[in-house]
């Protein structure tokens, strides 16, 4: 009898702590399932890498098409007549006419036409003719004195599409016998800039702007002409950045 009450007295026993031992298994179960449930909240709040990535892109992007549209309507307009292509061996005419940049030949006011446009972010267009102006130097001296007694009107090779987004044009040219080249009066009798503003900006062999500014001011009767422009002697163009600088500068044209 004694044996018998001893027995299941043990059996009692038993149960009871293997009923404990579960008891912290299962609560130590429980906070793991909090835990990891909390931490999947966590990681579900966080953007991803592709995610900020993404939205970083799109507010890249945003951003330079408001840059973009601010600086959309400047335009920089310039004829140039460099006499050579290559940098080496120049004769003295074709030196004065071309500025060398890191082993390319620009034309002098293609050079300052580079400047303005690079530090105001403006469009660029370059005037050309149909049919190419000779690069030896006297021959192209007797037939811009030529267009200019004939009054000549050189066909353009491309006219601005879409002029009417631009309201401020930079508008450069070499003096040629102390006014613009021709090819210049063709440009201005085939775009209309009323209510636009004209810069002017030229090189010259020592004589500025002439009165080529005035001359503008008539052919575009209905467009504000800046009396104020940029003149560079072809002497000085390949040391003219800063002057270009600080003339966009006085304008108002960089911060």
């Amino acid at each position: 009898m004694k044996k018998l009450l001893v027995l299941l007295l043990s059996v009692l026993m038993i149960t009871g702590l293997m009923a404990c031992s579960r008891i912290p298994s299962v609560q130590q179960e429980s906070t793991e399932i909090e835990e990891n449930a909390e931490e999947m909240s966590l990681e579900s709040s966080e953007e991803s890498p592709a995610q900020a990535s993404a939205n970083g892109e799109k507010e890249n992007t945003e951003e330079s098409a408001i840059a973009e549209e601010a600086l959309s309507d400047i335009l920089v307009v310039y004829f140039s007549m460099p006499e050579t292509t290559e940098p080496d061996n120049m004769t003295e005419e074709e030196d004065n006419s071309t500025v060398v940049i890191d082993g390319e030949v620009l034309g002098n006011t293609q050079y300052v036409a580079y400047v303005i446009q690079k530090n105001t972010g403006a469009d660029l267009f370059r005037i050309e003719p149909v049919t190419p102006y000779p690069t030896d130097h006297r021959t192209l001296v007797d037939l811009a004195k030529k267009e200019q007694n004939e009054s000549a009107r050189p066909e353009l090779k491309a006219a601005i599409e879409n002029l009417d987004q631009y309201q401020i044009i930079f508008v450069g040219y070499p003096n040629w016998w102390g006014d613009m080249p021709m090819i210049l009066y063709s440009f201005f009798d085939e775009h209309d800039f009323s209510g636009k503003t004209i810069i002017p900006f030229n090189t010259h062999g020592g004589s500025g702007f002439s009165d080529t500014i005035n001359t503008i001011a008539e052919l575009e009767p209905e467009a504000s002409v800046n009396q104020e422009g940029f003149t560079v002697s072809r002497d000085d163009v390949a040391e003219a950045e800063g002057d270009i600088l600080a003339w966009l500068s006085k304008m108002g044209f960089m911060e």
